[in-house]
């Protein structure tokens, strides 16, 4: 998981933050805070208004009613300042196939007005960055989907913005390829940049990302530490015991304990679900131990975020 940053303050904050396409309601009054320095995942089923919401803040949609602001600069209000201070990357992006690597981020360089002079050690750290600096001569054309991926937060990060709005950057990737780009993000965030991706690859967000938001239909679920939401939408806790032998007893013992919900022996185990999630699990180890049994391992199952994510959720979009 990413470090928690020690930077104060809000990166991006909005306020009843709404958006109408017509009579449908894409966002629905979202208030939302990612502070400077998170690694914030942005989790949604498609339609749920994650796009939308990156699209507003990177100043190409404005609000049907609400705000944001991005270091403290009004999205509307301020829209030019906003630009220099973010990059932001969609989900589906134009490439041009027959220029070359440099050429492509030289001509960004320009668009963000870097000097010349400046611009090809720019192009230069950049791709030193993504790890593509041997493709530096490369037609686009001829990279692959992940390379190209990589190429595109490059061109993100030329004029070295401080907010990073990145809208599944790792859709479409194999797995060797998201890795790569998963490292890249977090030595970004090592760098100091606040990172906030959507993506629907939650175990990779869940190791990824200090922070985590739960949007449906437009509407905030959940927003805090990635440990939190299990924390709050965990139905007690469940535990894997390994006993050595008499598992009859172990289970008959467990069973008499009201903090005990169920247990299941499955594979030579003993599953164990409490009914409340603050329970001491010693309480567990004590009574096997205390009636005779002879205690080889005990190990909490972690709630994923995938989990989490089914249970305050019903896939639906607007």
């Amino acid at each position: 998981m990413a470090t928690p940053p020690n930077h104060a303050g809000p990166a991006v904050q909005t306020f009843g933050l709404t958006r109408y396409y017509g009579s449908l309601v894409a966002l629905n009054g979202l208030d939302l805070v990612v502070n400077k320095g998170d690694l914030f995942g942005f989790i949604g089923s498609n339609g749920a208004g994650k796009t939308t919401t990156l699209r507003i803040l990177a100043t190409f949609l404005e609000p049907t009613a609400g705000r944001a602001e991005i270091l403290g600069h009004d999205i509307v209000r301020s829209a030019d300042a906003v630009r220099r201070l973010i990059g932001y990357m969609p989900d589906f992006f134009g490439v041009y196939k027959d220029m070359e690597v440099t050429e492509y981020l030289d001509f960004f360089g320009a668009c963000y007005r870097i000097p010349t002079a400046q611009r090809e050690k720019t192009v230069q750290d950049v791709l030193e960055l993504v790890g593509l600096s041997e493709k530096r001569g490369s037609l686009i054309g001829a990279l692959s989907r992940g390379m190209q991926q990589r190429l595109g937060l490059a061109r993100v990060l030329i004029h070295d913005p401080q907010v990073l709005l990145l809208d599944e950057p790792a859709s479409g990737l194999d797995p060797r390829a998201r890795i790569e780009v998963m490292a890249i993000l977090l030595e970004l965030q090592h760098m100091g940049k606040t990172i906030i991706i959507s993506s629907h690859i939650l175990s990779e967000l869940q190791n990824l990302c200090n922070r985590v938001a739960i949007i449906e239909k437009g509407k905030l679920i959940y927003t805090g530490e990635v440990q939190g939401v299990r924390d709050q939408f965990a139905v007690g806790r469940t535990f894997w015991i390994k006993t050595l032998g008499s598992e009859d007893k172990a289970i008959e013992l467990l069973q008499g304990r009201c903090e005990v919900v169920q247990v299941d022996l499955l594979d030579g185990r003993l599953k164990v679900i409490l009914r409340d999630h603050d329970t001491n699990p010693g309480c567990l180890a004590e009574t096997l131990v205390m009636g005779g049994i002879k205690l080889v391992g005990l190990e909490e199952e972690e709630l994923g975020l995938e989990e989490v994510f089914l249970r305050v959720t019903r896939g639906e979009t607007q």
